[in-house]
């Protein structure tokens, strides 16, 4: 643990109680980091992920926070100060999935999926960030989407969050790099965690892994150990070059263009030849 690429780094990372979080939680321990973890709905995951962290030698903290809220999430960088001494990687993962009809989305929905995915983690960024400076700088990594980059039916307002965590990561990178933060994010496609099982009418793993094979360049769905992996990259010396860049994590769903049917075999259309051929 003391010579992993995050030997020594203290970390938040959010909504770490189920799914990503979870597991960028318990990567960044493999990687030698001090975690506290910000659990929102389901502690008792989150605790068992902290007892797994300390059996590995590292400190762990659990902290419950409703990030509709604004004084728990800012009093949740407080408490993960408190903990650690000072935070200089924060992984702002936590965010909620809301879809429906554009001319039926109420303002209260609207409201939650903003206060939750953009207004609670700005504001607790902006605590830590402040205590990032005061102690020689630190890492900040954001989950974002594909969903703030490329249009899904229902998806509007879900869009609009991760798009602003998009523009605002670009914006704070440019502003925060020479005081020795940055900032980068992460936008992942399809990575199957648990709210999978309970949300999709008929969803199984067997048959995910086969629509992945076909819908996904790759031929396989993501998992949350892809996305932990680069949050560690990306919050490690390693990465001290990148600033206010969002990577694009998706097995090549959005470099796939959507009017190819089959990406697999050999196009039976000939483009062009005539040209090649024509004398």
């Amino acid at each position: 643990m003391s010579n992993g690429r995050l030997a020594g780094k203290k970390a938040l990372v959010t909504g770490a109680d189920t799914g990503i979080g979870r597991e960028i939680a318990l990567e960044f321990a493999r990687q030698g980091a001090d975690v506290v973890l910000h659990a929102s709905h389901h502690k008792d995951s989150a605790d068992a992920a902290a007892a797994e962290i300390q059996a590995m030698g590292r400190k762990a903290l659990v902290v419950e926070a409703d990030f509709n809220d604004l004084q728990q999430a800012t009093g949740l960088a407080e408490k993960a100060i408190a903990f650690l001494g000072s935070v200089n990687c924060l992984v702002n993962n936590a965010g909620i999935t809301f879809n429906s009809p554009f001319l039926k989305i109420q303002p209260e929905y609207f409201d939650r999926l903003f206060n939750v995915n953009f207004r609670g983690p700005f504001f607790l960024t902006q605590k830590i960030v402040e205590n990032m400076v005061r102690h020689g700088g630190g890492a900040i990594c954001n989950l974002s989407s594909i969903h703030g980059l490329q249009g899904a039916p229902e998806h509007s307002a879900y869009a609009a969050t991760k798009g602003a965590i998009i523009a605002s990561t670009r914006a704070l990178g440019v502003e925060l790099a020479h005081r020795g933060v940055r900032v980068n994010a992460i936008a992942p496609g399809w990575v199957t965690v648990e709210n999978y099982f309970k949300v999709i009418p008929g969803f199984s793993e067997e048959q995910a892994k086969k629509d992945a094979y076909n819908a996904v360049p790759a031929a396989r769905y993501g998992v949350p150990v892809d996305v932990a992996r680069l949050a560690a990259f990306l919050c490690g010396d390693e990465a001290t070059f990148m600033v206010g860049q969002t990577i694009v994590l998706d097995g090549g769903t959005t470099s796939l263009m959507s009017l190819i049917s089959d990406f697999r075999g050999e196009s039976q259309a000939k483009f062009g030849v005539e040209y090649l051929t024509k004398k």
